[in-house]
């Protein structure tokens, strides 16, 4: 069913522009930091994304790939989402499972049955496709501001206000890696038609989703490499290296535009980047291209 899957090795360069590509609850909603002050996007933000437009099969999106990849009606659900209780994942076998949720093919499950105080592991099985943290190249300036509007929530109010509620980070340029492991797709079923699905899905993650706080998230490159083989031919990590920007003469400190990185570099590192992998893996493609 899957033994045609072959590694696959991506990296999405993601442009944020006043905007807060994914908010900390323990930090008010501020835009995630880490220690250094460089931003971060979690996993699970991003594939809750691509969830989101799987769930949605009303959409315009959806209805064009569903076309154009020959989807079938049924088998492409999402159980990581509200009104899937676990009561009636963990009544399924796990066969009808895999068959029926897309999520947890791809992305693998973790649901679990309570049991007088023991855990009883069910529907457990590693995702074929992992991806990484996404960290800005750079430190980000955060920029907070109090927002008002008209109605208020409380009726005795003149205007509504929220006090430093709008968080958001002035720029910066987050890199996110992804792999495929096809190794793991015995397990969940996963099919090449899953994979195919995913990636063209991803030029669309932050397009299709758009908020009032994320109005300038995208993705300006989503450059992905499939390997000759399931087992990967070629080093996941040079792949990710080459493909990584630069600043403009060695800059430092926050960015301020896409203009402050050394997009002629970046073009040449690729060009140097195909020539090792010739013979071992498909040339890097943008699946942004594909839009």
């Amino acid at each position: 069913m899957n033994d045609f899957i072959k590694r696959g090795t991506g990296l999405l360069l993601i442009d944020v522009k006043d905007s807060n590509p994914n908010g900390d609850p323990d930090r008010e909603s501020d835009p995630r930091t880490r220690q250094d002050g460089r931003g971060e996007i979690s996993p699970v933000s991003f594939k809750r994304k691509l969830r989101d437009l799987v769930a949605n099969k009303e959409s315009e999106l959806w209805k064009e790939l569903h076309t154009e990849l020959k989807l079938p009606d049924v088998d492409f659900g999402i159980f990581e989402q509200s009104g899937v209780k676990n009561k009636d994942l963990l009544a399924m076998k796990t066969d009808d499972f895999l068959s029926k949720y897309w999520d947890a093919r791809v992305f693998g499950s973790t649901v679990l049955e309570e049991k007088s105080g023991d855990s009883d592991n069910k529907h457990i099985a590693s995702g074929v496709v992992q991806f990484g943290l996404g960290v800005s190249l750079d430190q980000i300036k955060i920029r907070r501001e109090t927002t008002t509007k008209k109605r208020p929530v409380e009726d005795d109010k003149s205007k509504g206000m929220a006090p430093l509620a709008f968080r958001i980070v002035e720029y910066g340029l987050y890199v996110m890696p992804f792999f495929i492991n096809a190794t793991a797709a015995q397990k969940t079923h996963c099919t090449q038609k899953d994979i195919d699905l995913l990636l063209r899905l991803i030029p669309h993650a932050y397009k299709e989703t758009a908020s009032y706080i994320r109005s300038q998230v995208d993705i300006r490159y989503a450059f992905y490499v499939e390997h000759n083989r399931a087992r990967g031919t070629f080093n996941d990590f040079k792949i990710i290296e080459a493909l990584t920007p630069v600043r403009v003469g060695n800059g430092t400190g926050p960015a301020t535009s896409w203009k402050d990185y050394d997009e002629a570099a970046l073009s040449n590192s690729i060009a140097e980047l195909n020539g090792k992998l010739d013979g071992k893996t498909a040339p890097v493609v943008d699946l942004m291209d594909r839009l």
